[in-house]
C-alpha cells in the first residue's frame, strides 16, 4: 500500500523590520503559509516546510530604533544595554555570554509569540507544518509550574499537525561557526535525541541545514526509518561563494556544488530516505548576507527533467527547484551574488527571488510508533493548551551595581 503526499517548499525574503513587533513578525509569516495556497492539495495530506532561524531575529522585537546602526553586533550590544536590567540578571545568574543573555532575557515572550503564530498558522491552513527553526531554550513543568533550563539555547524544529497540535521536536546537532561562542552563541543539540516522527505525512525526520551534510545523523534518522527528511535552511552568505566549511580547504569548492552533499546526495544514495525537503531563506539582515535555491529531491525516475543548481551540471533527482536569480557564466554569477549582498551599494543589493515549490511524494504506509514526548515536548504542549502559564516578566528592579557592569559588559562583548 502507498499514500500520497504533497510537500510545500517555501523560499521567503526577510528583513530586519519584520521582527521589529508581533504583528509584523505574524504577517510575514503568514504571508509565506498565505503563497503556499495556491500548491496545497486538497485530497491528499499537505506538508509545509519553513526555513531555518526564521525566529532568530525576534531578538529585535522593540528594537526598530537600533536598526540604523546598521551592523548585527552593534544592534545586539545596543539592545543588550537599553535591557540591561534584564540581560545583565540572566548573563551573571546564568554564566553565559552577553550575546546568549541577550536572546533568553526575553526567549518566554518570544517563544510564545513564535510557537503560537505557527500553531494557529497549522491549525487554520490545515497543514503539516515544519515551522523552520529558531533558537529555543528546553523547558519542562515541575510542580505545575514552568521551568526553564538555565543557559541552554538551541536552534530547534518545531512539527504541528493540522489541527494545531504539537507533534514533536528537534535541535541542530551540528552548528556553523556563525551559531557557535563567537556568533549567536547557541547550545548543540544530542545526536542521540533526534527521533523520526511518524505522521500521514510522512515518516519524518529532521537535520536542520549543515546536519543534512553529515553522516552521523543522516544514519540516525534512517535507522529509525524515516522516509522523507526536512531540512530547514539560512545559508549566511552569497550563493555563487566558495563554501565556508570545506571538508579539504585545499580545495575550496562553489556553494552549489558543496549543497549536492546535502539533500540531493541523501535522496540519491538513501535506500530508506526517499524525499527530502530543503527551503532557504533569502535576503539581508543589517549586513548578514542569505541566498540559495530552495529544492525538492527524490527519486531520479519522478523527476520530470534534468536539473541543477546554479555552477552544477543538470542531474536527476530534483523534483522542484527555485530558480537563482541569474543564469551565465561563472564568473558573471559570482559577480551577481556580491552585488545583492549586504552592504554591496549596488544597484541590485538585496534583489533576491521569492517563491514556492511543491512536489507530490509518493510513499509506504507507516509502520512506526510515535516516539514518546520528551519533558520539553510536554512542556510546550501544555504551554499550547493552556494548562500552565508562560512565565511572567519580572519587574524591573534598580540595580545598584549596574553602572558598574558596563565594564564588565565590555570585557566580555564579542
Amino acid at each position: 500500500m502507498t499514500r500520497r503526499v504533497r510537500a510545500v517548499a517555501v523560499q521567503p525574503q526577510w528583513h530586519a523590520s519584520d521582527f521589529i513587533s508581533a504583528r509584523r513578525f505574524r504577517a510575514w509569516l503568514r504571508a509565506q503559509l498565505e503563497s503556499s495556497r495556491p500548491h496545497l492539495a486538497p485530497d491528499r495530506p499537505n506538508l509545509v516546510v519553513l526555513t531555518e532561524l526564521n525566529g532568530l531575529p525576534l531578538v529585535l522585537r522593540g528594537g526598530g530604533w537600533a536598526l540604523g546602526l546598521g551592523t548585527f553586533q552593534r544592534v545586539a550590544l545596543a539592545l543588550f544595554v537599553a535591557r540591561l536590567p534584564r540581560t545583565l540578571p540572566t548573563l551573571l545568574r546564568e554564566r553565559i555570554s552577553p550575546v546568549r543573555a541577550l536572546q533568553l532575557a526575553d526567549i518566554d515572550r518570544n517563544a510564545a509569540l513564535y510557537l503560537q503564530t505557527c500553531r494557529d498558522l497549522a491549525r487554520e491552513y490545515g497543514v503539516y507544518l515544519c515551522c523552520g527553526s529558531a533558537p529555543m531554550p528546553r523547558y519542562e513543568v515541575r510542580g505545575g509550574r514552568l521551568r526553564r533550563a538555565p543557559g541552554i539555547l538551541t536552534n530547534q524544529t518545531v512539527l504541528f499537525d493540522p489541527q494545531g497540535e504539537l507533534i514533536g521536536t528537534a535541535d541542530k546537532v551540528h552548528l556553523t561557526p556563525d551559531e557557535e561562542a563567537d556568533g549567536v552563541d547557541l547550545t548543540p543539540g544530542r545526536l542521540e535525541e533526534l527521533r523520526v516522527f511518524p505522521t500521514p505525512a510522512g515518516d519524518l525526520g529532521v537535520a536542520i541545514s549543515l546536519d543534512a551534510f553529515r553522516a552521523d545523523v543522516i544514519a540516525r534518522l534512517e535507522a529509525q526509518g524515516c522516509t522523507v527528511l526536512l531540512q530547514p535552511d539560512a545559508n549566511g552568505a552569497p550563493w555563487t561563494a566558495k563554501e565556508g566549511l570545506p571538508p579539504n580547504p585545499a580545495h575550496v569548492r562553489d556553494q552549489p556544488v558543496a549543497w549536492l552533499e546535502s539533500s540531493w546526495q541523501v535522496t540519491a544514495t538513501s535506500s530508506q530516505i526517499r524525499y527530502a525537503v530543503n527551503p532557504m531563506v533569502v535576503g539581508n539582515l543589517l549586513d548578514l548576507t542569505f541566498d540559495g535555491q530552495s529544492a525538492i529531491t527524490g527519486p531520479a525516475e519522478e523527476a520530470s527533467a534534468p536539473q541543477s543548481y546554479v555552477l552544477t551540471e543538470p542531474r536527476p533527482g530534483f523534483l522542484a527547484l527555485a530558480p537563482w536569480v541569474a543564469t551565465g557564466e561563472p564568473e558573471a554569477l559570482r559577480q551577481t551574488g556580491r552585488q545583492r549582498a549586504a552592504h554591496s551599494g549596488h544597484a541590485q543589493e538585496n534583489a533576491y527571488h521569492q517563491t514556492v515549490l511543491s512536489a507530490d511524494l509518493t510513499l509506504p504506509d507507516s509502520h512506526l510508533a510515535p516516539p514518546p514526548l520528551t519533558a520539553h515536548e510536554e512542556a510546550l504542549r501544555a504551554l499550547l493548551r493552556g494548562e500552565v502559564q508562560w512565565p511572567r516578566r519580572a519587574p524591573l528592579m534598580m540595580w545598584a551595581a549596574l553602572l558598574g557592569a558596563g565594564a564588565l559588559l565590555l570585557r566580555r562583548w564579542r
